[in-house]
């Protein structure tokens, strides 16, 4: 029999060929709808940069990321920070950055909200194309600083102090006695200087080591140039590690970089005094001596790549470079990186700004007076006070926005005749200097004092990082020299019988001066405070 083959129209129009087609044909509707009508789905926050992170002084803006282009007037308009922070906007496609005016205050819960923007191309008055709500939360960093003990189980030991959570933690154990120290950027570590309690002759000298604050903030992606710089794994508080060993040479003066990836250590030999001069340490090697003349008092420079040195008369600028290869180290001298710079007239500085355009510098001259200058990358000094005769500028630090210098200085004046406090040196007198805490107006150069202290020579100054407070110890002396090695010691050399902390609050007026403030006590016996970044 002959097979019957199916009509090419019969086979065409089975059951679930037409529901194909009628799918398609559905499909093709909402499609061409979807092209007259456009996406009228609400734009929406994609990316908050702040979101549940802790933000510190180096977080200067966050950033916003949008699902779609957003007119921007409409999103500039209901934008809302509590408690408000001042700041300007920038956008870039969809992205949208908030940049501080100022850095926002430590211990701070924040919250920003937005409702109410649209996007480029909606009718503002539809509400179906608002963006959707949005709540963000974010925290700055507590408000912590680091001291020196002086009584009790604390004494001679590094304590952290958190304001914000009013607790205290002993760092350092019993068997060091701490004598210098800098806090790492992220606030996870202390780099310490310290000698061995039972050393009571000071024969080995003191050895650097780090040690843990139990602090791992959750920091914004943007603060890190390199994975590098990204903080540690959270680990208690108090745990030790030495950095460098005192064998074979004698530490002496040590400083940390801003990105906390180089420590510059200043060293001599224990056999030959001749070998004397910078050694440099990076994260994770040993450390090497620095090719160069050795100099004198130092500070590595904001961008973490140089440093500033004492040489002769004046300060030197010196790259921090890579050691040199065996064929050409054989004379350090030879081998020596040229300085970028030279400024013989200064003969010590005492900060940069924190972009390291700026310097704050000590001239010393004939008369025994000191100038405090103001010296820019770009050459400018300014000059914005001279002490009397016998007064000195100990400390001075820019504020965040580098409009401000605060600034520590001593006033000197005769014991026989306080009166006299111009009056030229006289061979003979007694002598003694009467500290001041001050701010110098970049822009203006007006001088406002905030602060007279007590008399004493050891008194030290730490500007909070969000320019909100001043810490600073008062200190009393002993009046007898005392032999132990392990004793607490002023910038004199005397012994330390008391010192106290205080703090003392800062403000300004709606044009920028400064208003002067009463200190507050701590009631905290401690010496040398200094706030955590």
């Amino acid at each position: 029999m002959a097979s019957v083959k199916p009509s090419p129209s019969r086979s065409f129009w089975q059951p679930l060929d037409r529901a194909a087609i009628a799918l398609m044909l559905v499909l093709m509707v909402l499609i061409a709808l979807i092209l007259l009508k456009g996406d009228r789905a609400a734009p929406r926050v994609r990316d908050f940069s702040w979101q549940d992170h802790s933000v510190g002084a180096g977080d200067i803006a966050f950033t916003l990321t949008f699902s779609r282009p957003m007119n921007h007037r409409s999103v500039e308009n209901n934008l809302r920070i509590e408690p408000p922070l001042s700041g300007r906007v920038s956008w870039a496609g969809r992205r949208m950055a908030y940049t501080l005016n100022n850095p926002l205050p430590y211990g701070t819960s924040f919250e920003v909200s937005l409702q109410g923007a649209y996007d480029l191309f909606s009718d503002p008055d539809d509400r179906r194309t608002q963006l959707s709500p949005f709540v963000g939360q974010f925290q700055s960093r507590d408000r912590v600083f680091v001291y020196l003990g002086i009584e009790g189980e604390e004494r001679g030991r590094l304590v952290m102090q958190n304001l914000t959570h009013r607790s205290r933690t002993i760092l350092t154990p019993d068997h060091l006695t701490v004598l210098d120290f800098r806090p790492y950027p992220n606030s996870d570590r202390i780099l310490f200087s310290a000698v061995e309690r039972s050393d009571t002759s000071n024969v080995a000298g003191p050895t650097i080591y780090t040690v843990t604050t139990g602090i791992a903030y959750d920091v914004p992606e943007q603060f890190f140039d390199n994975d590098t710089q990204r903080p540690q794994p959270q680990e208690s508080a108090g745990v030790i590690r030495e950095v460098l060993g005192n064998d074979n040479y004698q530490n002496l003066k040590f400083d940390l970089s801003a990105d906390g990836q180089t420590i510059v250590v200043q060293r001599i030999s224990r056999t030959d005094l001749a070998d004397y001069g910078l050694w440099v340490i990076r994260e994770g090697e040993e450390a090497e001596p620095l090719p160069g003349e050795p100099g004198g008092d130092f500070l590595i420079t904001p961008d973490s790549e140089a440093i500033a040195v004492l040489q002769g008369e004046g300060t030197a600028i010196r790259p921090i470079e890579e050691e040199p290869s065996p064929e050409d180290s054989a004379s350090s001298a030879e081998s020596a990186p040229e300085p970028l710079d030279f400024l013989p007239q200064f003969g010590r500085v005492l900060s940069f700004s924190a972009d390291g355009s700026t310097a704050a510098m000590v001239q010393f001259n004939p008369n025994f007076t000191e100038s405090l200058f103001i010296v820019t990358n770009q050459g400018d000094q300014t000059e914005l006070l001279t002490t009397n005769d016998g007064g000195k500028v100990r400390m001075a630090q820019f504020n965040a926005q580098k409009t401000l210098l605060y600034a520590l200085i001593t006033r000197a004046f005769r014991l026989s005749d306080p009166n006299a406090n111009e009056a030229a040196i006289v061979p003979g007198e007694i002598y003694v200097e009467k500290p001041y805490l001050v701010v110098l107006s970049l822009d203006s150069g007006d001088r406002t004092d905030l602060l007279e202290l007590p008399i004493q020579q050891d008194v030290q100054m730490s500007l909070s990082p969000d320019n909100l407070s001043i810490l600073f110890d008062q200190v009393t002396p002993s009046a007898e020299d005392a032999a132990d090695p392990n004793v607490l010691r002023g910038q004199d050399g005397r012994a330390i019988v008391d010192s106290q902390l205080w703090l003392l609050p800062l403000s300004q007026t709606d044009d920028g001066v400064p208003v002067p403030l009463e200190p507050e006590p701590l009631l905290l016996p401690g010496l040398r405070p200094r706030w955590l970044p």
